[in-house]
């Protein structure tokens, strides 16, 4: 592993042994929670629409959050979320099958089945790779053409061209390409791994998207069939209470891709979006004379499809 890949890790490795194991146990715990509270949704509600069990569902599930974020308090250990996520996966993928798989066409089986896979191996390959984190052994220095590591971060005009360089206060590091950190997926998003994270996200939109077509056809084929009594009552509900919550993360999931696909198309970064007034460069006075009067401007925009372009290029 690189000297950068190393450094990507730093804030993780710190963690004891032990440590991370109450915190996967932790983690663990909290999604068996969340997912059998979500599944008392539609034991406690019979008579609702799936559609009107929906906000319902929403509101157990953060309420279950919520009160994950007090175990703290109570056991001293904090839950993980990129493990969150990764139980999540587990735990759906597990559902389906053995529960759901048994009516689902070969064809359908191996896609869903390739994409919980390829979601594990994303997951593994975003929280372990390194973001592009700039040290002081960086050869970015020399790409740059800088002499130093705080020239290198501070925009000016004789370094004008310099690839984005931002500080994340979570990982204690400057990053190139700075987008977000990403406490899901526990690692920075920049210029090494934005690619992956936008084909990571896109993975998860289509893989739970699978998984909601599936539990509504066995649904479906259960109510049809009338063996929705015969069934295992909790299997049903916990069919039921994977679907919705399925359906609440590709809810919020799709407006984030469809968030990052606008940066994308407009080379700004989620960050620089937010704290553009701390970017000199994101600056242009209206009146040069005055202080006041600052208007947003885009240095980096190059246009719709050269920004895309460029977005692919490899890093």
């Amino acid at each position: 592993m690189s000297r950068l890949a190393s450094a990507s890790g730093l804030h993780r490795l710190r963690r004891s042994p032990w440590e991370v194991l109450w915190s996967g146990l932790a983690s663990c715990g909290l999604t068996l929670l969340s997912q059998l509270a979500v599944a008392m949704v539609p034991r406690l509600f019979p008579s609702l629409s799936l559609l009107a069990m929906l906000p319902v569902a929403g509101v157990v599930f953060l309420a279950v959050i919520v009160v994950g974020r007090f175990w703290r308090r109570f056991i001293g250990v904090a839950a993980s979320a990129p493990l969150f996520v990764l139980f999540n996966i587990l735990f759906l993928w597990g559902v389906y099958v053995f529960v759901i798989r048994g009516g689902t066409s070969s064809l359908l089986d191996m896609v869903i089945n390739a994409e919980c896979a390829m979601l594990l191996f994303g997951l593994y390959r975003i929280f372990s790779g390194d973001p592009g984190i700039v040290t002081y052994e960086s050869s970015f220095f020399e790409e740059a053409g800088c002499k130093d590591f705080v020239e290198a971060i501070c925009p000016s005009e004789k370094f004008s061209s310099l690839p984005r360089v931002r500080h994340c206060n979570c990982c204690k590091a400057n990053v190139r390409g700075y987008d977000h950190h990403c406490p899901a997926f526990g690692n920075c998003i920049g210029q090494k791994n934005h690619r992956l994270f936008m084909a990571l996200l896109t993975g998860f939109v289509v893989a739970e998207s699978t998984y909601t077509t599936c539990s509504t056809k066995y649904i479906t084929r259960c109510i049809n069939s009338g063996t929705i009594r015969s069934e295992n009552p909790m299997s049903v509900n916990m069919v039921i209470g994977t679907m919705l919550f399925s359906v609440l993360q590709v809810l919020w999931q799709a407006v984030f891709l469809i968030w990052h696909i606008y940066c994308i198309c407009f080379n700004i970064k989620t960050d620089e979006w937010i704290n553009w007034k701390k970017y000199p460069e994101f600056q242009m006075k209206e009146q040069p004379q005055s202080d006041s009067g600052v208007k947003f401007v885009n240095p980096y925009d190059k246009g719709v499809l050269c920004n895309i372009i460029e977005f692919l290029k490899p890093k």
